[in-house]
């Protein structure tokens, strides 16, 4: 059976996410996205609460912040005025949190910057051991998530968007904290089921979410998955308690991506491997590229460069590393994702122009 592959995606002014290749992806393709504080400078607009619970406001900002981008950046096609749908959105609602939030965390929102966890459920994990799935699912963020699709759908017709789900680990560290690496240990049993419960979480809700979207005419079926904290744990303690879960949620969908986010990834290459339908595998460049492009020679693969290097490192350092990129890697994406607000425009072109003079020599 074929992969179907997944391509980076950036929505505007949200979290990375991943969307479906459609065959236009060159080899050095460039996936940019701004930090909110971006968009609050040069805008205006405000990333309180109200952004990510109403979506008639939400549409407002988003064309106005899309203008900005094609002014700036005429050249990068993604960004099209003549569009709505991708105004008319889910995508970065609630950031990275949506699952946390479903599960009891309390978020802080501000004006230039996306929400962070404020305050953490102190249940223990035997008492997350006896929660229904259910009635989690049916609380008051999936009631009001619906109530912003219902808007969308009148307004727009389609309900656009990808929401962040997260990953398995990612969303244990976020609801449990740090004690759950210890607790790995210390509470096996305990830990699994709480993966568990949180598996069996984002299938569902992604799976409501999606269907409601693909009645309304916006074709979505995939969950790819964040890995961000996996370095903090062993390759050989992310085969005994992540990948199970990984690899569920890999059969649950039809389209299934791993993030592991700006970290090496060499150690965790064989593991993952064993995936199914790998449609997109990212890594930081201190990954050995060679090795994973061997392994991976069907997946969508993409590099995670370093915002802070755009900014201070100097364009000979860039283009080395967009060379080694070009000649160890591709065809990838290079995902330059929280461009910081203070990132001159004229920095932005430059890594444009080093990738596509890179793309020219195919």
């Amino acid at each position: 059976m074929s992969i179907l592959q997944l391509r980076n995606h950036i929505p505007i002014s949200g979290p990375a996410r991943r969307e479906p290749t459609d065959g236009s992806e060159t080899a050095m393709r460039v996936s940019l996205g701004f930090e909110p504080a971006w968009f609050h400078r040069r805008c205006g607009v405000d990333f309180s609460k109200r952004w990510h619970t109403d979506p008639v406001y939400r549409h407002e900002t988003l064309v106005a912040m899309k203008d900005e981008l094609c002014r700036a950046f005429p050249m990068v096609t993604y960004w099209d005025r003549r569009r709505s749908d991708d105004t008319w959105t889910l995508s970065g609602v609630y950031g990275a949190y949506v699952v946390p939030l479903v599960m009891g965390c309390r978020l802080h929102y501000a004006a230039d910057r996306w929400p962070v966890i404020s305050e953490r459920p102190k249940s223990t994990l035997a008492e997350w051991a006896s929660v229904d799935v259910q009635e989690l699912a049916s609380g008051p963020v999936m009631q009001d998530l619906a109530r912003q699709m219902d808007v969308i759908e009148a307004k727009a017709g389609k309900i656009h968007g990808y929401l962040n789900w997260q990953g398995v680990l990612n969303n244990a560290f976020n609801v449990y904290g740090e004690h759950i690496f210890l607790d790995m240990i210390e509470q096996p049993d305990l830990a699994h089921r709480f993966f568990g419960l949180i598996t069996d979480l984002m299938i569902t809700l992604a799976k409501r979410v999606q269907e409601r979207q693909r009645r309304s005419g916006f074709s979505i079926n995939q969950l790819d998955v964040s890995n961000c904290v996996m370095n903090m744990i062993s390759p050989h303690m992310y085969a005994e308690f992540i990948y199970p879960y990984d690899r569920r949620i890999a059969e649950s969908f039809e389209r299934f991506g791993v993030h592991t986010c700006n970290w090496d990834a060499t150690p965790y290459l064989a593991q993952l491997q064993k995936l199914p339908k790998m449609g997109y595998l990212d890594m930081g460049i201190m990954s050995d590229l060679r090795k994973a492009k061997a392994m991976f020679p069907d997946t969508r693969r993409a590099v995670m460069y370093s915002p802070v290097k755009l900014q201070d490192a100097s364009l000979d350092e860039i283009r080395a590393d967009m060379e080694r990129i070009y000649a160890e890697y591709a065809p990838c994406d290079i995902v330059m994702a929280d461009i910081q607000a203070t990132t001159p425009d004229s920095r932005v072109h430059e890594l444009l122009d080093i990738c596509r003079r890179l793309e020219s020599l195919r």
